[in-house]
C-alpha cells in the first residue's frame, strides 16, 4: 500500500486539475440532475448530490476494476509495454489539454459515444429522483459519459497491472473531481476560479506530462530512480 500511495496521490491531483473540464462536460448534467429533484425532496438536496457523486465515483471504479483485469492478464507480456506507452502518450496528451495548448484530448471521447447511446435511455427511468438508491443508480450511470479525461486515467490505472490497483486509483481520481462538481457557495467559486487560472492550469499540465513521460517504458525510469 506504501508503493501504492504516491499513484493514489496522483490520480487525486488529476482529477482536482480536470476539474474545469468536469464542470464543462457534467455542469450542465448536474444542474439537470438537480431540477430532477422533485419539490418535495428539495429539502434533502445535499443527500442526493452526494449519493449522485458517489455513484458516479463508484462506476469509475468499477471500470478501473474491470480493465485492470485486463491490465492483469497481459502483465509482463509485449501487450504490457504497449498498454503502458498508450497510457502515456494519453497522459501526456491530458497534460496538453490541461495547460491549454492542445484539445485533442476531447476527440478521444468519441470512441464511448456508442456505448452512452445506450446507457443514455436507461436514465430516464429514475427521473424524478424521489429516492436515495435512484440518486445513487443515476449517478452510476452518470459515470459513464463519454470523457476524455476518465478515458485517459483509466488506460493509465489499468496499465499497472493489478485490478484492486487500478480500482484504486480510479476511485482516488473520482475524489478528486468531487470539490468541484459537489461544492456551492462561494468556495466552489473560489476553487473553480483558482482551478482555471492559466498559471495554474499550465503548471498542472506541465506535471501531468512529466508524469506521462516517467510512465513512458524505457531506460530513463531508472535514471530517474537513481536521482
Amino acid at each position: 500500500m506504501l508503493e501504492l500511495a504516491p499513484l493514489l496521490v496522483s490520480a487525486l491531483i488529476l482529477g482536482l486539475l480536470g476539474g474545469g473540464h468536469c464542470l464543462g462536460m457534467c455542469g450542465g448534467l448536474m444542474g439537470a440532475l438537480t431540477l430532477a429533484i422533485p419539490p418535495e425532496q428539495r429539502g434533502r438536496r445535499l443527500q442526493l448530490l452526494l449519493a449522485y457523486n458517489l455513484g458516479r465515483i463508484l462506476s469509475y471504479s468499477l471500470a478501473g476494476l474491470l480493465l485492470g483485469f485486463a491490465g492483469w492478464a497481459v502483465a509482463g507480456s509485449k501487450a504490457e509495454v504497449v498498454m503502458r506507452t498508450l497510457a502515456a502518450l494519453l497522459l501526456i496528451a491530458m497534460g496538453l489539454y490541461l495547460a491549454g495548448w492542445w484539445s485533442g484530448l476531447t476527440r478521444i471521447e468519441a470512441l464511448g459515444r456508442g456505448l452512452w447511446r445506450y446507457i443514455q435511455p436507461l436514465t430516464r427511468r429514475f427521473m424524478p429522483v424521489s429516492s436515495m438508491p435512484r440518486a445513487l443508480i443515476l449517478g452510476g450511470l452518470w459515470g459513464w459519459l463519454p470523457c476524455g479525461l476518465v478515458y485517459s486515467t483509466l488506460l493509465w490505472a489499468s496499465s499497472q497491472g493489478n485490478a484492486v490497483n487500478s480500482a484504486l486509483l480510479m476511485l482516488a481520481f473520482g475524489l478528486g473531481t468531487w470539490p468541484v462538481l459537489l461544492a456551492t457557495g462561494l468556495a466552489a467559486e473560489r476553487l473553480t476560479a483558482l482551478l482555471r487560472k492559466r498559471g495554474i492550469r499550465m503548471a498542472g499540465g506541465l506535471l501531468v506530462i512529466l508524469f506521462g513521460i516517467w510512465t513512458l517504458p524505457g531506460p530513463h525510469q531508472h535514471w530517474l530512480m537513481g536521482h
